[in-house]
């Protein structure tokens, strides 16, 4: 794959830049951490050669001036809300979150529990917290906030919070997902330091949007760059704390560094053009599935207008209809590393993806495709058992189910073995298919690191 980001200046300018903005604050800085600090995957695929954990590896380096507070919102905790990516409540990732920093060598410093007003699950959350030997703090729900800014800046305010004390230059502010009250936490330790006679500072840190290139450059249009929280109303906030604000716009709060790290600008475009299509695809099939309205995918149809780009615009889109208008089946197409187009369609013994999934690993290992690495002989039986022993009402193979086959072939079959080993080629690779795919196909090519779009067409 073309890389279109320097991950490795990345990773040294971030660093030296947090480190300057800590020295113009009397050595006391809250970093607010937008996003995700680690398995940030979405930068990955707009940033071509950005790696997933870059943030927590240059976190890495400030990690003996660092120290992490974790943000979670009683709202959530009392909804039960989970994490899309992981299918984990928020409540458990945060504790998740802080074995895995703790694992790093990071010190946690505890947990404030935010938008609290005498909530049943937040005050037992808090409880088990305790019990688990791990600080934590309530933060308050402040009437009219965040336009009540006399308000906000009083004892009655920020100053009615739980103080979280902190003993390193730089207190890292992260939660288990957006709406949690990071930038809220920050503002309230600032008044309360303040109050203690630290001049405290504050500073954004998140990879979207990027403020050094253009507003409607398509990587920040991928991540609808103009939703960002850093508004006129926290500026005024400052004022408040401070009696001046140190920070001339919203913009300069930020400490984002990634815009100079763009290598290939036409790489960083073209990858963030698929994504754009990959979420209006992703839109599309979660409006026919009934879980959101025609408002998402009319914001991302807005979008893709801006971008000047239309479902085309992907390879394996128009390369999948035209194996099915060919075919008259579902069919599917996925894009190598190397730009190699393969597809395949539904046959009576395989479903589109596992076909294309034997396809794409034949081609990569050089393999005829004339060969048949899995026989009809051995596919019958699975799906006699598929069909008459555990009721089931598609006896074709799904890819999960390739993929066993294929690694107990591989113990005699030199092929099997081969194709087996070109699974990881498969990572960073592009596919789409003419029907919605069932769970299991779309967990293995997620798994298989494949970004996969479908058409909103239920299958027959």
């Amino acid at each position: 794959m073309k890389y279109g980001f320097d991950n490795e200046k990345y990773l040294r300018i971030q660093s030296e830049h947090i480190k300057e903005r800590i020295s113009k604050f009397g050595n006391k800085l809250y970093l607010e951490f937008g996003g995700k600090l680690f398995d940030d995957y979405h930068a990955s695929r707009v940033l071509p050669g950005f790696e997933p954990d870059s943030k927590l590896k240059m976190l890495t380096q400030l990690k003996d001036d660092a120290e992490i507070v974790i943000v979670i919102s009683a709202v959530d905790i009392e909804k039960n809300k989970k994490r899309g990516d992981l299918g984990i409540t928020y409540d458990e990732d945060v504790l998740r979150l802080r074995s895995v920093f703790m694992e790093r060598g990071f010190v946690v410093n505890g947990v404030v529990i935010t938008h609290y007003s005498g909530q049943p699950s937040a005050t037992a959350y808090r409880e088990r917290l305790e019990r688990l030997g791990i600080k934590a703090y309530y933060h308050y729900i402040i009437e009219g906030y965040p336009t009540n800014v006399e308000l906000i800046d009083s004892d009655n305010g920020f100053g009615k919070n739980e103080y979280v004390e902190t003993t390193r230059p730089l207190v890292v502010v992260t939660a288990p997902g957006p709406g949690s009250g990071k930038m809220a936490v920050c503002l309230s330790q600032l008044y309360q330091e303040n109050k203690r006679g630290v001049k405290a500072g504050y500073a954004k840190f998140e990879t979207f949007p990027i403020w050094s290139i253009p507003l409607k450059h398509p990587v920040n249009i991928a991540y609808e760059a103009a939703t960002a929280d850093l508004n006129d109303v926290n500026m005024i906030i400052f004022d408040g704390i401070y009696g001046e604000n140190p920070y001339k716009s919203p913009t300069d709060m930020g400490v984002n560094m990634a815009g100079f790290c763009i290598c290939d600008d036409d790489v960083c475009c073209k990858a963030s053009k698929d994504e754009i299509i990959r979420r209006y695809y992703t839109a599309l099939c979660d409006y026919a599935n009934g879980k959101s309205s025609t408002t998402e995918v009319n914001k991302i149809a807005l979008l893709m207008k801006q971008a000047k780009i239309s479902t085309d615009d992907r390879r394996t889109t128009v390369a999948a209809k035209e194996r099915r208008d060919k075919e008259g089946t579902p069919a599917a197409a996925i894009e190598l590393p190397d730009g190699t187009i393969i597809t395949a369609h539904t046959t009576d013994l395989l479903g589109a993806c596992a076909a294309l999934l034997l396809n794409a690993l034949k081609h990569l290992a050089g393999i005829d495709h004339s060969v048949k690495l899995i026989s009809q002989k051995m596919i019958e039986p699975i799906q006699h058992t598929k069909v008459s022993m555990l009721h089931g009402s598609n006896p074709r193979l799904h890819t999960d189910e390739v993929l066993v086959t294929l690694s107990i072939l591989s113990l005699l079959d030199d092929n099997c073995r081969r194709a087996l080993d070109c699974l990881p080629m498969l990572d960073g690779c592009q596919a789409h298919t003419t029907v919605m795919t069932s769970e299991v196909d779309r967990k293995i090519f997620k798994k298989l690191g494949v970004g996969l779009t479908s058409e909103p067409v239920r299958k027959d």
